[in-house]
């Protein structure tokens, strides 16, 4: 019985060959369990993982590239490197940009999103990135800042606990790596549920990505976002909204959306971005 639990325990852990874009919402465990970082780890490689952190987008890159050097190097990775890019002519270096065509996970901490896109946009290091991450060649994960950038359209900032409004959402564009969607983080946690609906409300042909701490919404290949972590992801979706009274009020008016649908997803959950369809998996 314990083998034949062993063997279904392995068959569910992520294989290295199992790649995928990881959009964390931050504050993700560092220390305990490490549930979201060790499947990071394991889908770029296990103990064969090159990877690559940027910790650009942060205050403190230094210490912050420190930390998860150590997070990784204690899991067993064969090789990591921190890519401290504080000038954006470091990505015109052939050294970065052999690296991270060469690693197998690239991990983007948290911090600013705007300083993580006014050095990393429309450079051939970002170029590499996103052709890597989109075809399935890397792992990519981005926490917190490094969530926020993943769209082509961004969240830069805003406000929270109000009802939906066009200023209550300041927009601008992301690192385009996975397009379609809008993403907020750190969500539930801090009521960022109308913020997120308002951004969706300006761009109706996106889906909303909100997710909370410790919690990571993960892309896969086959076009299914699944649900890792303790929180939630809440997925919101205007593809059949019917009205909305955005144009005809002014920037701090409530918004009217009428029939948006939103799904909310925990752990074991999925959702199917080209259906558009959500369910528990097996």
């Amino acid at each position: 019985m314990i083998e034949l639990a062993l063997q279904s325990l392995k068959l569910k852990m992520p294989q290295p060959t199992d790649t995928a874009i990881m959009v964390i919402g931050g504050a993700e465990d560092k220390v305990h369990g490490r549930d979201i970082l060790r499947s990071f780890f394991l889908r770029a490689g296990g103990e064969d993982a090159r990877i690559a952190i940027f910790p650009c987008a942060s205050r403190e890159p230094v210490v912050i590239g420190e930390r998860y050097h150590t997070i990784f190097t204690e899991m067993g990775a064969k090789a990591i490197e921190v890519l401290n890019i504080c000038d954006r002519a470091q990505c015109d270096d052939p050294i970065v940009q052999e690296y991270v065509s060469t690693c197998t996970g690239i991990f983007m901490t948290g911090g600013d999103q705007l300083r993580l896109c006014a050095l990393l946009s429309d450079t051939p290091v970002m170029e590499i990135v996103r052709s890597r991450a989109q075809s399935g060649s890397v792992t990519l994960a981005g926490t917190s800042a490094g969530a926020a950038v993943m769209g082509y359209h961004m969240i830069a900032g805003g406000g929270s606990g109000e009802s939906p409004n066009s200023s209550l959402v300041d927009m601008t564009l992301g690192l385009g790596i996975i397009p379609e969607v809008i993403v907020d983080q750190h969500f539930h946690n801090r009521n960022r549920m109308a913020r997120l609906m308002s951004a969706v409300s300006a761009h109706p042909d996106r889906l909303g990505i909100g997710i909370d701490e410790d919690t990571c919404a993960l892309f896969e290949g086959d076009g299914t976002l699944k649900v890792l972590g303790k929180g939630t992801v809440t997925v919101v979706d205007p593809g059949e909204v019917t009205y909305t009274n955005r144009a005809e009020v002014g920037a701090t008016d409530p918004l009217c959306i009428c029939n948006l649908r939103v799904h909310i997803l925990s752990q074991g959950c999925y959702y199917d971005l080209n259906k558009r369809s959500s369910g528990s998996s097996p």
